[in-house]
């Protein structure tokens, strides 16, 4: 299968994935909306501005309530460009499973504040995890996007994800996504897993979310085109690249070499570039590499990029093992890399960690004056996650095996200390994990417990939305401040503490 259209719509992600990927999700909302207006006049229909960890971190660290961020962005790009969101299913934007009444208070709010479309996935593709999510959404008039969360092992198969997305359909997605949030989507493997879900599912748009981790995505993402998706998720120069996404302004290139029509207005480029290189010079301090100084890309390709990338398309087209393996270097070390992109960091590609993740680990160690333990801990994580049942990495679960790796190896004990997160991930609290836990695992988590089977939300914590308005008097305003304290309680009663000051 090719793709018969001859135009591929692009969906920027800076504002969202780009700094949560690269800078530890610590823009805020003003350096965001220095950006918007640009983003906005720049031909996008759809914009990823918020959902993940910019809730929690907006709250945290940059003292933002994340809901006037929402319509903020809202009132900037006016009725004609959607907002999506990125919601983690019976997780919604927190990291343990939540009632159902929170799940569809919440997502009414989010919807009625101005998110158009919203992005829901479930870090183990429990689809048992989704189905709140997705109705809730449709319900505030949104669009309900299912994505399947990436993975590679012996069980994460073709079939498993095309079982996972036709549970996703029958729960009444409005569209489908591959979210490869580690960058381990192999070309090759792309043009089966896309062919084969656009084959099944004809009537369900097909989003590509591809991270450059590994030097795959810019590869990948070519494939996603030529195979037939819809849309694919892309970043602006300096929010591009490294742990991020594919940059715009190469996906830009390699339409232009196919002859096809794209979204984005190439004058927009050159504004955007510069003010994003100001903020992520501006968070140089969240920045896992922030040494990275990415040339602005021209709005056309010298000779030489635009030879390597009709040459890195024939080989593409091909689809023949090697050739795309040749096409792949070809991209990285030819253009990504003299264009000021980090090199591709070959670690993760076994560990399968995110970008999100591995730019709040570097943080983490690196207040703790732990940093040079990073590479042992990226090494054990592998081991943990197949213990553990074969997780896919994306929050929560990716914080959840980190977290227990890190322990593994700063403590110098094999589970001598077991997170509470990590006990209830083995034991069901999450979901099904999509394989076998390791029955040692299980044991020292267990502790005379039994595994937990019926859908997460059955032993979700309950949360009285009503105690939590009469606890909190005054504090909380609108049912906005009552979503975030049920779902942020700590660092949402210190925000609204402080704003009453």
């Amino acid at each position: 299968m090719m793709n018969k259209n001859k135009s591929i719509e692009f969906i920027d992600t800076s504002l969202r994935d780009g700094h949560q990927s690269l800078l530890a999700t610590r823009m805020s909302t003003a350096q965001s909306l220095r950006v918007l207006p640009l983003l906005r006049d720049a031909g996008y229909r759809i914009l990823e501005l918020w959902g993940g960890a910019t809730l929690d971190a907006a709250l945290r660290f940059t003292g933002d309530d994340p809901f006037e961020r929402l319509v903020r962005f809202r009132e900037v790009l006016g009725p004609d460009i959607q907002i999506r969101s990125l919601c983690r299913g019976q997780n919604l934007f927190g990291y343990s499973p939540y009632p159902d009444h929170v799940v569809e208070a919440f997502l009414k709010v989010a919807c009625g504040l101005g998110n158009d479309r919203v992005r829901i996935f479930d870090a183990l593709n429990d689809e048992r995890n989704l189905g709140t999510a997705v109705r809730a959404t449709r319900a505030a008039g949104s669009h309900a996007e299912v994505a399947l969360s990436y993975t590679t092992s012996p069980v994460h198969d073709l079939e498993h994800f095309l079982c996972f997305a036709g549970a996703a359909v029958e729960l009444g997605a409005d569209s489908l996504a591959i979210k490869d949030m580690a960058g381990i989507l192999h070309p090759m493997v792309a043009w089966e897993l896309i062919e084969g879900l656009k084959t099944r599912f004809p009537d369900r748009p097909l989003t590509l979310h591809t991270q450059t981790t590994n030097g795959y995505a810019n590869t990948t993402a070519v494939v996603g085109m030529l195979a037939g998706v819809d849309y694919i998720d892309v970043g602006h120069g300096p929010l591009a690249g490294g742990t991020a996404l594919p940059p715009v302004e190469l996906m830009q290139y390699f339409a232009d070499s196919l002859g096809w029509e794209t979204n984005v207005d190439r004058d927009s480029w050159a504004p955007i570039h510069a003010e994003l290189q100001t903020i992520r010079t501006e968070l140089r301090d969240s920045d896992a590499s922030p040494d990275t100084i990415v040339r602005p890309w021209p709005k056309n390709p010298t000779d030489e990029v635009k030879r390597t990338v009709d040459q890195a398309l024939e080989l593409i087209q091909s689809r023949e093992h090697a050739k795309t393996e040749e096409a792949m270097r070809l991209i990285e070390h030819r253009i990504m890399v003299p264009q000021g992109y980090p090199a591709v960091d070959a670690r993760q590609l076994q560990a399968q960690i995110p970008g999100g993740m591995l730019s709040n680990l570097h943080k983490q160690l690196k207040n703790q004056g732990a940093l040079n333990r990073l590479d042992e801990i990226i090494a054990a994580v592998p081991s943990v996650r197949e213990e553990a049942g074969w997780v896919p990495l994306v929050t929560p679960t990716s914080q959840i095996v980190g977290s227990q790796a890190a322990f593994n190896v700063l403590t110098g004990k094999r589970y001598g200390h077991v997170s509470k997160p990590f006990a209830n991930l083995v034991l069901g609290l999450y979901g099904r994990t999509p394989g076998p836990v390791s029955s040692e695992v299980l044991q020292i988590c267990a502790k005379g417990r039994a595994r937990f089977t019926e859908r997460p939300a059955a032993y979700a914590e309950p949360v009285d939305l009503d105690a939590l308005r009469s606890q909190y008097g005054d504090l909380i305003q609108s049912e906005a401040d009552l979503m975030l304290m049920a779902l942020f309680t700590k660092p949402a009663q210190a925000f609204f503490q402080n704003r009453a000051t």
